[in-house]
């Protein structure tokens, strides 16, 4: 998303392919909990390992139908399997995710919603390992002739509430003259460019370029070097936070990470 200050499965082998059911709007969790196979963590609900995300931000986590898909979902999967227990998806609004009050309250154990990586964020909660490099990036209508935030002076510049595309875009307004509009999600803000209701929209790369490829009246003109790194997200001191690194290590190391990344983004992860 690099998502919510950002801030947009790894059904590849057929053992990976964890269901995963998107519940919405679900309150703080009243059920009995359970242990994460024979690890002994505890977990919110018995046999399962339940993900707070903010749906849709493809091709990261999104609606197929009746299932959850996506990247995050896969990698969350991998994870569960390695605990012995099924991924189950809650989509909740991102300030509850980000502000660390979902797993405080129980609401889920893990938050995988193309998060970047922030010291505000590491304050409410743990991160693990970064599992993906983003950047910012600029969408427009095909055409339009935006190809940096200078050339959108007097014109406005969609945002998706509470990422870090949103503070990057508000740091750069007054010197560049543009005014910002907010979206409470990502799909909002991608159809206000397509009607017209913004000139440009700024979102990370990974969702932008996935939108333009199959809709190709709007193309990404730039990216803006921020560095973002993607994190998976567990409440202060869980015990989860040293298994999800330990799956993501196992992962890249046997080359599922990056057939995972292939399916998704169509290529493999560059190399460093």
């Amino acid at each position: 998303m690099a998502r919510r200050t950002s801030h947009q499965v790894f059904a590849l082998l057929p053992a990976l392919g964890l269901a995963a059911v998107a519940v919405a709007g679900c309150a703080t969790s009243t059920n009995t909990g359970g242990t994460a196979g024979d690890s002994g963590i505890a977990v919110v609900s018995a046999g399962k390992l339940t993900t707070c995300t903010h749906l849709p931000y493809e091709p990261f986590q999104f609606r197929d139908g009746d299932k959850t898909v996506g990247f995050d979902v896969d990698l969350v999967d991998l994870v569960a399997k390695d605990l012995g227990l099924t991924q189950t998806i809650v989509d909740t609004p991102f300030e509850g995710i980000q502000s660390g009050e979902d797993m405080n309250t129980n609401k889920c154990d893990v938050a995988a919603a193309g998060m970047t990586i922030t010291d505000v964020r590491k304050q409410n909660f743990d991160f693990s390992d970064p599992y993906f490099d983003a950047e910012q990036a600029l969408l427009t209508k095909k055409g339009a002739g935006f190809k940096d935030l200078a050339s959108l002076k007097g014109k406005k510049i969609g945002v998706q509430a509470s990422t870090t595309g949103e503070e990057y875009i508000n740091k750069n307004k007054d010197a560049n003259g543009y005014e910002v509009i907010q979206f409470e999600d990502l799909a909002l803000e991608l159809t206000a460019v397509q009607t017209g209701q913004v000139d440009a929209a700024v979102n990370d790369n990974g969702v932008l370029y996935d939108f333009a490829k199959k809709n190709a009246e709007t193309e990404v003109t730039t990216e803006f070097a921020t560095g973002e790194k993607y994190g998976i997200g567990a409440k202060k001191g869980s015990p989860l936070i040293a298994k999800i690194n330990e799956s993501l290590k196992k992962a890249k190391d046997s080359g599922e990470y990056d057939k995972i990344y292939e399916k998704w983004f169509g290529k493999k992860p560059a190399t460093k």
